[in-house]
């Protein structure tokens, strides 16, 4: 394991608790930039609205073709979602790369409820797969699942249990305590965001995308997470100083058919 003397003693006599290591990882919240105002009286959709913090501010006809409503966790949480549909006319990511997107928030971001931990994140990428699948009838093969940052570790789960089109992990972390001590070479049992363990039994496609100089998440755990891949593509290493933070979104983007 290679840490020191110290170290040592504080992770035996003191071992940390699994949802500290993750809230202090992980999970920073940050203000939500957007609202759902019903579509209709009595409906279940909702149109969305930006506010002027919003990293990307959308014209009327391309918020037009985003659907917003909830879905339910089995953990009880209520989580706020998108469909976003491909328009040729449209910019931003669905017109560039020809596919309808979906994205949900986790519990205890955005306007979802409940708070934010490991067990939540794997109940909300659930709920958002069962919701792909019955309220939009989309077939496994036609899914691509993405996943940044700390949104590669629910990624990783799904598609360690089904197999789909494909996986992109942007900036994967191996676990919580290898993140927290660089030097773990093994997986405890208060660790938390166990990917490396996972992603062995992910049978799809993966592509793995991480910066060479990222401060946050060190490239040593994309070159692990993409040599223990049973079917990777050729991983792309981004040689610029790549800032990302721990608070992405995770979500399913749906190829259009």
């Amino acid at each position: 394991m290679n840490l020191n003397f110290s170290e040592l003693c504080c992770l035996f006599c003191f071992p940390p608790c699994p949802s500290r290591i993750a809230s202090k990882v992980a999970f920073l919240p940050p203000e939500s930039t957007y609202t759902f105002v019903p579509s209709e009286a009595g409906s279940s959709t909702y149109t969305v609205q930006f506010n002027d913090k919003a990293e990307w501010q959308y014209g009327d006809n391309e918020r037009a073709n985003i659907e917003g409503f909830f879905t339910r966790t089995s953990r009880g949480n209520r989580l706020a979602c998108m469909f976003m549909k491909c328009l040729r006319s449209s910019r931003g990511l669905g017109s560039r790369i020809n596919c309808n997107i979906f994205s949900y928030d986790y519990s205890g971001y955005g306007i979802s409820t409940g708070r934010p931990s490991e067990r939540n994140l794997y109940a909300d990428i659930d709920a958002a797969w069962n919701t792909l699948r019955t309220r939009y009838g989309i077939s496994p093969e036609n899914i691509i699942l993405y996943g940044q940052s700390i949104g590669t570790v629910p990624t990783i789960d799904l598609a360690s249990r089904y197999q789909v089109g494909a996986v992109i992990l942007h900036s994967p972390l191996m676990s919580g305590m290898r993140v927290a001590f660089p030097k773990t070479k093994r997986t405890w049992f208060f660790d938390v965001f166990p990917s490396i363990d996972k992603v062995p039994k992910v049978t799809s496609p993966v592509l793995v995308i991480h910066g060479t100089e990222d401060e946050v998440i060190d490239l040593s755990h994309g070159i692990a997470i993409y040599e223990r891949c049973p079917r990777p593509v050729e991983p792309l290493w981004v040689e610029v100083s790549c800032f990302v933070t721990l608070v992405k979104i995770s979500c399913c983007s749906s190829a259009s058919t």
